[in-house]
């Protein structure tokens, strides 16, 4: 019996994992879907949830790896992606000759190539592979996969894995990194758009137009996006129910500027959409770091003067 792992069940392995089960991926005797959370709890929800089917919960991660020949992994921050790989109970540990890990999280790009490093130093192989989509596009299986490192492991779970947890798979190459840097394009853009999106709809409200109305004259154009659509109406109504962080969007947009200042890439008007959300996220009397990135609409109001923004 080789299971198949899963390391790190948030707002977006949950739902990834969850895909794993329903379709029929891995669940069975023969294959199970072999688990590890930093909280238990969430291991034994998704047991619950999939009654039906072969769910292992673990006590490390170390442990998940040496029961399975591919783990995935997909963890909140670089610095707990840094924790649970090295600890002494961590992935690393559990790896040996044959074993393979996909990890999905993002980090910077120096810090995928050292996994990659240590993977290979002890015989095993890996796979960057950083998504573009948050809760509800991990749920429903529609994320994209930004892939480089082990071209052989990407091409064993592109349609056996990759394929059921996401619409698309991009390999980049047998570089490690290139996954990375792909993503942090995406998502600094994602983010640039959020707070240009922001400031367009706190001055509809500041100069008396309808937002809700904007929003549908906005969505008509040439410069609709699904996210302006599924945004917006949340953010007139001060809905920030998180599906991606703002924490987490600001540490994308933090590693993206940092990546274009190394590059020397003229990146200006991203790095003042950074700016915009690293307020949002400091500012403690907002306390919108938990919150959806959408939040920081909320920064932009606290800034602006106008009267709607004072009196909202």
């Amino acid at each position: 019996m080789s299971g198949l792992g899963f390391i790190g069940l948030g707002i977006m392995g949950e739902g990834m994992a969850a895909r794993l089960l329903s379709e029929g991926i891995a669940g069975t005797a023969e294959k199970p879907l072999v688990v590890w959370n930093r909280t238990t709890s969430k291991c034994e929800a998704l047991k619950e949830k999939f009654p039906e089917k072969t769910v292992i919960i673990k006590d490390s991660a170390k442990e998940v790896v040496e029961a399975c020949g591919i783990t995935y992994s997909m963890l909140s921050t670089p610095e707990v992606s840094k924790i649970v790989f090295e600890g002494e109970t961590g992935t690393l540990a559990g790896v040996s000759e044959g074993k393979s890990i996909v990890d999905c999280a993002t980090l910077a790009e120096s810090g995928m190539k050292k996994m990659n490093e240590a993977v290979t130093a002890k015989g095993g192989r890996f796979l960057e592979a950083p998504v573009s989509g948050s809760k509800a596009p991990a749920a429903g299986g529609t994320l994209i996969f930004l892939c480089a490192g082990s071209e052989d492991l990407f091409n064993e779970i592109k349609d056996d894995g990759l394929n059921v947890m996401g619409k698309a798979s991009h390999f980049f190459g047998t570089d490690v990194g290139y996954g990375t840097r792909a993503k942090l394009v995406v998502n600094s853009l994602m983010g640039t758009m959020m707070a240009a999106f922001g400031e367009g709809l706190a001055l509809s409200e500041s100069v008396g137009l309808d937002p809700t109305k904007m929003i549908e004259v906005i969505g008509q154009g040439a410069i609709q996006s699904p996210i302006y659509n599924l945004k917006g109406p949340k953010m007139v109504a001060k809905n920030h129910a998180p599906n991606f962080p703002l924490k987490h969007a600001h540490k994308d947009m933090k590693l993206a500027c940092q990546m274009a200042k190394e590059a020397k890439v003229e990146y200006t008007v991203m790095d003042q959409a950074e700016k915009l959300f690293r307020e949002a996220r400091e500012n403690t009397e907002l306390n919108v770091a938990d919150e959806d990135f959408s939040a920081v609409f909320e920064q932009i109001h606290k800034a602006s003067d106008s009267e709607f923004s004072k009196k909202r």
